[in-house]
């Protein structure tokens, strides 16, 4: 099947433990115009960081603006704009706001995201972290429409995870009015793969108009503040234990997080390499719909085996087919278009 074809890794050069500025050397974004969600701490803030460096004008989509802004400080031609994606109005007003300014959109990279935790759902009954991964991401990708056609060339870049091999999509109860687990990984492996569906429907729908589609992912960076979705304003306390990280191979026995490249254990520098690959890399010009890790396509894993989160498994992040399925990805666009009420 097409999709099973497209996932070949086409020899970039660059590897696991590439740096975003690596990624970017000699790439000069001038005159790009770039939004990241979540941009101001971890993954997105290296993105951020980098994309500013190779010079690209970059705005910040973010909660609290402000406090966005004091992460930002002394990044160039960075700029911050309201975003809750947990809120339909607020999502449709940051949209409006851009495409006001009359600027292009050269790529858009849905980074924010959250993580586990109890359940916890938004105003319209849906659950939080299909709600802020997926949907929030989706609306704001429709409304923003617009501005990527006028560039004449864009790309939308949405973060997932190897997450994604623990759950497809809930097609009979995707908000969970059963069968919630205890650490809310299901909820996030069903988020996870949703966001690679998007990405591949996206570039199905939008290529003609010059608009491909990435699914991303980073690899695990335990320094960033991914984890259940907080009130704006708390702290949010860690999601797992140092029992936990050391039982998972994250931490060594002194409690160190540990960091190895090539078993997905990044740094901020080294998770945010493929999400500006994805969003500059002219490595990538003619290609679209596809699942990416470590600076490439990753291979597609036609046999994926089951893990028990929290051991210290081999678990792997290449990409599963049904997240790549054609007909899936058409019927999420279908119902997560259903469920913001919009449509294009």
């Amino acid at each position: 099947m097409e999709h099973h074809t497209k996932q070949h890794p086409i020899g970039t050069g660059f590897t696991a433990a590439t740096t975003a500025d690596e990624v970017l050397a000699g790439i000069d974004l001038s005159g790009r115009h770039i939004v990241v969600t979540g941009g101001h701490n971890g993954i997105g803030l290296e993105t951020v960081r980098a994309l500013s460096k190779a010079g690209a004008a970059v705005t910040v989509a973010a909660r609290n603006p402000e406090r966005a802004a004091a992460s930002l400080a002394g990044i160039d031609r960075v700029e911050t704009s309201q975003l809750d994606l947990l809120d339909p109005a607020s999502i449709d007003a940051f949209a409006a706001r851009y495409l006001a300014t009359g600027r292009p959109l050269h790529a858009l990279v849905n980074n924010a995201g959250i993580m586990a935790g109890p359940l916890v759902r938004d105003a319209r009954g849906y659950e939080s972290q299909f709600a802020v991964n997926h949907l929030g991401h989706f609306q704001l990708t429709l409304g923003l429409l617009p501005a990527l056609r006028s560039a004449r060339g864009a790309r939308v870049v949405n973060l997932t995870s190897g997450g994604h091999r623990i759950s497809d999509i809930r097609w009979d109860d995707p908000h969970f009015k059963d069968g919630y687990d205890e650490m809310g990984m299901l909820g996030y492996g069903q988020s996870k793969t949703a966001n690679v569906l998007f990405a591949v429907e996206l570039d199905r729908r939008w290529s003609a108009d010059g608009i491909r589609g990435f699914a991303v992912h980073p690899g695990i960076v335990m320094t960033t503040r991914l984890g259940p979705w907080i009130p704006e304003g708390e702290e949010r306390e860690p999601w797992l234990s140092d029992d936990q990280m050391r039982a998972m191979g994250l931490a060594d026995e002194r409690g160190e997080l540990i960091l190895d490249p090539d078993r997905e254990l990044k740094t901020p520098q080294q998770g945010a390499s493929t999400s500006v690959f994805a969003a500059a890399s002219p490595l990538l010009d003619g290609i679209g719909g596809v699942y990416l890790k470590d600076n490439d396509l990753s291979p597609l894993d036609e046999d994926p085996h089951d893990v028990e989160f929290g051991t210290d498994s081999d678990v792997k992040s290449d990409v599963v087919p049904y997240a790549l399925d054609p007909a899936s990805a058409r019927r999420l666009w279908e119902l997560s278009e259903e469920l913001i009420g919009h449509k294009v």
